[in-house]
């Protein structure tokens, strides 16, 4: 297809808001599945609890879209949260951005490590005595340093002599399961109440999702997808809402060029091909 084409006009022409697969982690799309509120739920027993939470599954089944529907559930709760988004970085960094996160203050520059130290506990004392749950959530954790996970240990031990100060959720691939096999990490495995593992979806699971972002984005019309490209995609993308996503978008592009409100199988076919990068379809 033409690369000048307008898309927003392409989705609107069809009956949508917005595009429908955005491969963004849009919470306005969040897809209530069953093993999706489980894991919000683990997460949000995790904040109460205490402990150290992991979230972990493969690249594409939707960990930072739950990251960021479980934060906007504790914006309305009476829990504080601390978003770590870059995982590479020391631990006096780490402990100054989370300083910044949870007061809005930015320590000096040159305050060391141990002082940074005191003054999160300062902080989080401060929090438990307005009796404030606080969550620090690290999205990405299979790239967190052996060293840096160690910090992160040490600041979940952080506690008055009843409660834990702060609760600690990490969310990851699974080579975060490997580094955690490690036998320096025995100490923060150790500590681990909670550990929920996300999977590709099933064939009608992959068919609900389709169907619930395609009703999601839309505003008018009945585009759908058929029974036979349903099945396709789950055989193409394996279940993986992200792959879903990409090939789904391309096969929604391919039957509005070809002046249709439905994707077919074979246009379902031809936009996985492009996707995944497989040999081209015959004609």
């Amino acid at each position: 297809m033409n690369d000048s084409l307008d898309l927003d006009r392409v989705y609107q022409a069809l009956g949508f808001r917005c595009a429908p697969f955005r491969i963004t982690p849009d919470t306005s799309f969040f897809f209530p599945h069953g093993q999706y509120l489980a894991a919000l739920g683990h997460l949000r027993y995790g904040v109460m609890s205490g402990g150290v939470t992991l979230l972990t599954g493969e690249v594409g089944l939707g960990k930072t879209l739950l990251c960021r529907c479980f934060m906007r559930q504790m914006s309305t709760q009476n829990v504080r949260t601390a978003y770590v988004f870059n995982p590479q970085q020391g631990y006096a960094d780490l402990l100054a951005a989370l300083y910044r996160d949870l007061t809005g203050h930015s320590a000096p520059a040159d305050t060391p490590e141990g002082a940074l130290h005191d003054l999160l506990y300062r902080t989080l004392i401060d929090f438990a005595q307005q009796r404030t749950r606080v969550a620090l959530i690290v999205d990405e954790a299979h790239a967190l340093s052996p060293e840096l996970l160690e910090g992160l240990r040490l600041i979940s031990n952080l506690e008055t002599e009843e409660n834990k100060l702060i609760s600690l959720m990490l969310f990851g691939q699974n080579e975060l399961e490997d580094t955690l096999a490690l036998p320096s990490m025995r100490a923060l495995r150790q500590r681990i109440s909670i550990w929920h593992r996300l999977r590709p979806f099933g064939w009608m699971e992959t068919a609900e999702y389709v169907q619930h972002r395609t009703n999601n984005a839309r505003v008018t019309g009945n585009f759908r997808f058929s029974h036979a490209a349903l099945l396709a995609a789950r055989h193409y993308s394996k279940g993986v809402p992200r792959r879903i996503n990409q090939i789904c978008d391309r096969a929604v592009l391919l039957a509005f060029a070809r002046g249709h409100h439905e994707v077919r199988l074979a246009m379902l076919r031809e936009a996985a091909h492009e996707v995944l990068g497989l040999a081209p379809m015959p004609h």
